[in-house]
């Protein structure tokens, strides 16, 4: 019975806090990984001597390139939380599969960012606009996937988000019943 109990107060808890991400998330995500992500790309495409202009704001080649929140990928950073809050694992296995995740996903950002802003700079705007879409339409979401099944592979994570918990809780319902 205790076990019961402390795993519906676990599972409530991570609901909890995936709620509280899902209202505030992005906010939060934003204010930690925008200017980590404006000044790591500022110093990535340092080959280009970028002309600081503000805290969102460069000059390469006479090109003004604003970083917006979408810029961010706060989404990516946000889908990756709730798809570890929604998967029962160990606190600390959560929180190693979070950061990996928020590794790699700045790192391909600003891969993505650099790339991008290469394509501008060097009068590729067509390139530059039809890559730019495709990434954020469509490759974002499907890299977030990828990622999420690669890092449940690394950190051997057996659980399946939401499914896992049903079944667990239908099990407890089963059990309750006799």
């Amino acid at each position: 019975m205790d076990d019961i109990k402390s795993y519906l107060q676990y599972l409530f808890t991570r609901l909890f806090v995936a709620l509280f991400f899902v209202i505030l998330g992005i906010r939060i995500i934003e204010s930690i990984f925008g200017p980590i992500t404006f000044y790591l790309s500022y110093y990535t495409l340092q080959y280009y001597n970028p002309i600081l202009i503000s805290s969102t704001e460069f000059i390469i080649n006479e090109i003004k390139l604003k970083f917006i929140p979408a810029c961010i990928a706060s989404g990516a950073y946000l889908l990756l939380i709730i798809l570890t809050l929604m998967t029962e694992m160990e606190f600390r296995k959560a929180l190693k599969t979070i950061a990996q995740g928020f590794l790699i996903i700045l790192i391909a950002n600003l891969i993505r960012i650099d790339l991008l802003v290469i394509l501008l700079v060097n009068n590729y705007s067509d390139l530059f606009n039809t890559l730019h879409l495709l990434i954020w339409k469509t490759l974002s979401t499907l890299f977030v996937v990828l990622l999420w099944i690669i890092l449940t592979k690394i950190n051997k994570i057996e659980n399946i988000p939401i499914y896992s918990d049903y079944k667990k809780i239908l099990g407890i319902i089963k059990e309750a019943k006799r």
